[in-house]
């Protein structure tokens, strides 16, 4: 039990660095406030971004406005760093923000047909803002990238020529009655 407990501990602590890094990054949007909070309250800037953390979660599981607030962290981020990864000369970026942006789609519509979900599964929007994080996270393998390879990409692979096909049909005929009227 020890050894499990030593592993969990030197994993947080790993997190914990690895998340101080990234708020101590000064090519991200959070860095200039994080620096300000930080000055004024004299609080670490790691305690104050997991203390707003707390916060948030409490908030999605107990929150009037969980929903919209699980919707801004789930499409603020991602669509601002989108357009740094359009203005970059890179393709790298582009592609895993697409890639989230599939994801997220993808999502969306399951939701929406599913919508009860929200009213049945208890802490939904905190374990939707969980997931969204997941997918968003700066890491290789993050939960979109995993989603992608795993189902969307090979079921996209086996049935794009269908689809393609349905859809050339579908432009065809809407433009032939288009051309009659």
């Amino acid at each position: 039990m020890a050894v499990q407990y030593t592993q969990v501990q030197q994993w947080f602590e790993q997190y914990k660095q690895t998340v101080a890094k990234s708020l101590r990054d000064t090519s991200k949007p959070w860095t200039k406030v994080l620096n300000i909070v930080e000055e004024r309250t004299g609080v670490d800037r790691v305690n104050i971004f997991f203390g707003a953390s707390a916060l948030c979660a409490v908030y999605l599981m107990f929150g009037g406005l969980a929903q919209l607030l699980c919707n801004v962290i789930g499409v603020m981020y991602p669509a601002y760093i989108s357009i740094h990864a359009i203005e970059s000369s890179t393709k790298q970026d582009d592609t895993k923000w697409l890639t989230y942006w599939v994801t997220f789609g993808i999502f969306t519509v399951i939701e929406f047909y599913s919508g009860i979900l929200t009213h049945i599964i208890p802490f939904y929007w905190l374990l939707k803002c969980v997931f969204l994080i997941w997918c968003m996270l700066p890491t290789e393998q993050n939960g979109s990238t995993i989603i992608y390879h795993k189902l969307v990409r090979p079921y996209f692979l086996k049935h794009h020529q269908s689809v393609d096909k349905l859809i050339d049909d579908g432009m065809k005929k809407a433009t032939n009655v288009l051309k009659h009227d």
